[in-house]
């Protein structure tokens, strides 16, 4: 009978997203409390947004190629553990420069999370799988976002902002516990398995591998700039920094959105603020489910990976840009939960493309390397935005520049991941 133990393996992964954004997003939902405890202006706080992404940018690449080296599940252990202290530290800091300091620390410790749960995914998940697989495990990022107003926001009007820090650091010890007990870096290793399953698992790889390579010993011949700089793979990393944009635009900046320019209270900011995230996390799902059905239907993976991709950034900056003209409270909300859903789409689109044009050998570098372009967003959304409102040119303007970034992935990757130029990555591999 075969098991299936790897959708246990895809909870685990959906609880280390959830918490991870969960930790990412509380900063913001206490963003206008902070911003009055600690004398910290727009331009300030836009600064302090972008610092969790210097460090992480760097360790996206650095944990997948640790993942490749090391295993997911050493690399995610010991990722956990540093970014659930650093979120910890985060309640005992007592100046702008300290703040800053916890959250480049922090950023530093979440760096390896992408890159090494698709590594996970690629050992666990067989290929007509990968885009549900990601899809479902990485929902619970979205999720973590939406559960962060209320959870955050509440706590901190009950009992301070800095007590909702400490909540937050314990339940990633909690998890790091059922992480160690329940993962190992091949279905193959972990007794719960079935033999069925392993079997399941391994006879849709090699077709995976062979797409790109004969073999995974002529994959690993070619070098890693053979990969980080083809056509295909920088093109889902412009695909993937304009989807980044509009989700640090969102995580960072929304909460004092609708705080400053909507006129809400912590209180309901902290229910409202829900919206959007539930959106987002519904697009993850069906994301994940469109890529993998468009795939099955056509036999065409890059087609099913990349109409998603389009559709999904390409309606988003479309709901963007009306955000920017509607000054309503609920006609905001909607527009930018409609965009949430549809951008959230994209992520494992991007991800599930990637498997399909590199080899299992490379993913975790290749992803890493894509993942620290696409979290560039990270350090400019925030900052930008920041400066946009701190000197005159308001929300609106930062709604438009995000829509124009949206159609700008999309343009890419257009032209970037054709046909011929992802035949010619995969027979260079030979």
């Amino acid at each position: 009978m075969t098991s299936r133990y790897r959708w246990m393996v895809g909870a685990l992964l959906f609880f280390a997203g959830m918490l991870n954004y969960l930790d990412r997003a509380a900063l913001s939902v206490v963003a206008p409390i902070i911003r009055k405890d600690l004398h910290i202006n727009d331009a300030q706080m836009g600064l302090l947004f972008s610092s969790f992404f210097i460090g992480y940018c760097v360790f996206c690449f650095v944990g997948g190629w640790a993942a490749d080296r090391y295993g997911p599940r050493k690399v995610f252990m010991l990722a956990a553990g540093f970014w659930s202290v650093f979120c910890g530290t985060t309640a005992f800091v007592g100046s702008y420069a300290a703040l800053m300091i916890a959250r480049v620390a922090f950023g530093v410790a979440e760096g390896p999370m992408g890159t090494t749960t698709n590594k996970a995914i690629s050992n666990w998940f067989p290929r007509r799988e990968a885009g549900r697989a990601v899809g479902i495990t990485n929902a619970g990022q979205p999720l973590g976002a939406a559960i962060a107003a209320p959870i955050v926001g509440l706590v901190a009007l009950q009992f301070g902002w800095r007590i909702s820090f400490v909540v937050i650091a314990a339940l990633g010890f909690v998890w790091m516990i059922f992480w160690w007990r329940g993962f190992r870096d091949h279905p193959s290793e972990h007794p719960r398995v079935s033999q069925g399953e392993r079997d399941l698992i391994a006879a849709d790889l090699p077709s995976r591998d062979t797409a790109i390579s004969d073999a995974g010993a002529d994959a690993r011949q070619q070098g890693i700039l053979h990969y980080l700089l083809s056509m295909p793979v920088l093109g889902v990393a412009s695909a993937f920094f304009a989807f980044n944009y509009v989700l640090y635009f969102f995580l960072t900046w929304l909460p004092s959105y609708l705080t400053d320019f909507q006129h809400l209270d912590i209180k309901h900011m902290s229910v409202i603020g829900i919206l959007p995230w539930l959106g987002a996390t519904l697009g993850f799902v069906l994301g994940g489910v469109a890529s993998d059905t468009l795939y099955k239907r056509t036999g065409n993976v890059l087609f099913a990976r990349k109409t998603v991709i389009i559709v999904g950034l390409g309606v988003a900056g479309l709901c963007v840009l009306a955000v920017s003209r509607v000054t309503s409270l609920p006609g905001a909300v909607t527009l930018i939960a409609v965009a949430s859903l549809f951008a959230f789409m994209t992520p494992q689109a991007c991800w599930s493309l990637l498997q399909d044009v590199v080899p299992r050998e490379r993913i975790g570098a290749t992803g890493g390397f894509v993942h620290l372009l696409a979290n560039l967003a990270g350090i400019l959304a925030p900052s930008v935005t920041g400066f946009m409102i701190q000197y005159g040119a308001g929300y609106s303007s930062a709604f438009v520049l995000t829509s124009a970034l949206a159609g700008f992935g999309v343009v890419v990757l257009l032209f970037a991941a054709r046909e011929h130029t992802v035949a010619r990555l995969r027979s260079a591999a030979i």
